[in-house]
């Protein structure tokens, strides 16, 4: 029985990925930051367990890494989906936005990979998968700060690919579009209709639509691809 470690795991995205992977039969790691009742209960309803890290923080990456090793004594999926969002315009970013921004989708992602590799590269065997976005393909007006992060998220699993091929292991990023997310609830119904009507396949994306773009690339379907980015967007970006 394989394991799986999804970071920001307690809703969302990373919630439905857990549901999917525990239903097609591994054994799941369910990281958290604060809301730890919703992480424990997702964990419970799903045989897992609940590992609490603020991604942004190396220390508490690494023991989170060595919690899961120590209970489930392997890992073989690193799913890297802890992420923030923020609208703001360019001229009114803070440094603090900023290093907020990049601590934890660039530094959170860089933390956990690195606290992984080695066991993976002693396995000579694993599958990273990144969670970027469509605006770290293209960007987006009044996120800056945030499309800059998830263009790092792309760039850093195309470089780690070439990198880690050799040692067995793959990396690919899922990029997925509007997701009816809590991350997406600032955005009003008129909002959401117009960004429906713009995109080619008339529908608001489901944190299921992307979470199954995850657990393919960490399936055996997906053994040779590797430095790819799948984007569940409904054609919104092509």
């Amino acid at each position: 029985m394989k394991t799986v470690l999804i970071t920001g795991a307690s809703r969302g995205i990373g919630a439905a990925a857990a549901q999917l992977f525990a239903n097609r039969g591994y054994r799941v790691a369910v990281n958290y930051h604060r809301s730890r009742r919703e992480a424990e209960a997702l964990a419970g309803e799903l045989g897992g367990i609940a590992v609490q890290a603020d991604v942004s923080d190396a220390a508490q990456v690494q023991k989170m890494v060595d919690n899961v090793l120590e209970k489930f004594c392997q890992l073989d999926i690193l799913v890297c989906n802890a992420g923030i969002a923020q609208q703001k315009l360019f001229g009114d970013l803070t440094d603090a936005d900023w290093r907020h921004m990049f601590g934890v989708n660039v530094d959170g992602m860089f933390y956990t990979i690195r606290a992984v590799l080695p066991h993976f590269i002693h396995n000579k065997a694993g599958r990273i998968i990144t969670v970027s976005s469509m605006w770290g393909q293209v960007g987006a007006s009044c996120e800056v700060a945030y499309s800059a992060s998830k263009a790092a998220v792309i760039g850093l699993t195309r470089a780690l690919a070439k990198e880690l091929g050799p040692s067995g292991i793959t990396v690919n990023c899922v990029a997925p579009g509007v997701i009816a997310t809590e991350m997406n609830a600032h955005l009003d119904a008129s909002a959401l209709e117009t960004l429906r009507e713009e995109t080619p396949l008339g529908a608001i994306g489901t944190p299921r639509d992307a979470a199954e773009s995850i657990c393919f690339l960490a399936s055996e379907a997906a053994q040779f691809i590797t430095g790819q980015v799948i984007a569940p967007n409904g054609g919104l970006v092509i």
